[in-house]
């Protein structure tokens, strides 16, 4: 018998905010490549998380959340979401069980239905563990529904938890069912890749999730980080080395800044400390970590403020 072809390709994670496509990422991948936070849109950049196995290589694309944009930073990440989608070969939406289907997951799938016929569609029940089994056999069948009722006809429909206790098996189980739906072809990217996102970016993402945990609902969408520097120390030597990061961290408006930094830094010193300790373990040595906070006066709306930030 001959030995099953080797397949590789794309697979794009796509939904409304706060749906679980990074964590899914995350646990497939079996490291950290995407943050998360319970804050919606936390995604702004489409992340590659990669998977290696030895019948396949699948190359997850962690989408920003689609929603109804209120800023033109919300355009632009609506946008880059869009064009994503052309350029995969799978694209599963993600469905959070705890939640019933809405508006907004419905005008995502209408998008979805208008891609070329190409494109797999898989619809995957996210969230498993904060649902009951009544609930879980009810959005499944929703989920059918609303594919019958767009002309979508799913390739699989995948209920999962990337959280629970049996999550390691669920998120195998996905694996395993994506796998499949990809063209045969070589490995894309090399042994022991897990994302192909430069170190600077995955640094200032890991910054911008510390600064997340704990502050105002109105305040994540205003973060933004730009590592402006990084490197290792010179003049120490080899079994002791140093890296150093320049990193500013911009917010719309003086008030924010107050939040950020908080009572006599006391806030900016945690966020440190947390990211800190993140980006050791991301880079494998030890780092120092300048941390500055800037303003940006309403830098979601302001397109040249956009490009200076990177979107």
């Amino acid at each position: 018998m001959s030995s099953p072809e080797f397949r590789s390709g794309f697979v794009s994670f796509v939904g409304r905010p706060n749906a679980g496509k990074s964590t899914l990422t995350n646990a497939l991948v079996g490291a950290k490549v995407a943050i998360t936070s319970d804050k919606p849109q936390t995604t702004r950049t489409v992340v590659r998380g990669i998977v290696h196995r030895p019948d396949g290589q699948l190359v997850l694309v962690d989408t920003p959340g689609i929603h109804r944009p209120r800023t033109l930073l919300g355009e632009r990440l609506n946008d880059l979401v869009e064009a994503t989608w052309t350029e995969v070969d799978v694209v599963a939406i993600c469905f959070p069980a705890n939640e019933r289907i809405g508006p907004g997951d419905r005008r995502i799938a209408e998008n979805v239905a208008k891609l070329k016929k190409g494109i797999t569609r898989v619809a995957v029940a996210t969230k498993t563990d904060l649902a009951s089994p009544e609930r879980i056999a009810e959005h499944l069948l929703d989920i059918t529904a609303l594919g019958a009722d767009l002309g979508i006809e799913w390739a699989e429909i995948v209920p999962v938890s990337a959280t629970s206790d049996g999550a390691a098996g669920q998120v195998g189980l996905l694996a395993d069912v994506l796998l499949p739906l990809l063209p045969e072809g070589p490995p894309l990217y090399p042994e022991g890749d897990l994302t192909d996102a430069p170190d600077e970016i995955l640094v200032a993402e890991l910054i911008r999730e510390a600064a997340l945990d704990g502050v105002r609902d109105e305040l994540p969408h205003s973060i933004a980080v730009v590592v402006e520097e990084m490197g290792l120390r010179e003049g120490r030597d080899e079994d002791r080395p140093l890296m150093d990061v320049h990193a500013n961290l911009f917010v719309e408006r003086d008030s924010q800044k107050g939040i950020v930094i908080g009572h006599k830094g006391s806030r900016l010193k945690d966020v440190g400390k947390r990211a800190r300790l993140q980006i050791a373990e991301l880079l494998g040595v030890p780092v120092y970590l300048d941390l500055h906070v800037k303003i940006a006066k309403d830098w979601q709306r302001d397109p040249r403020q956009l490009r200076r930030l990177g979107f």
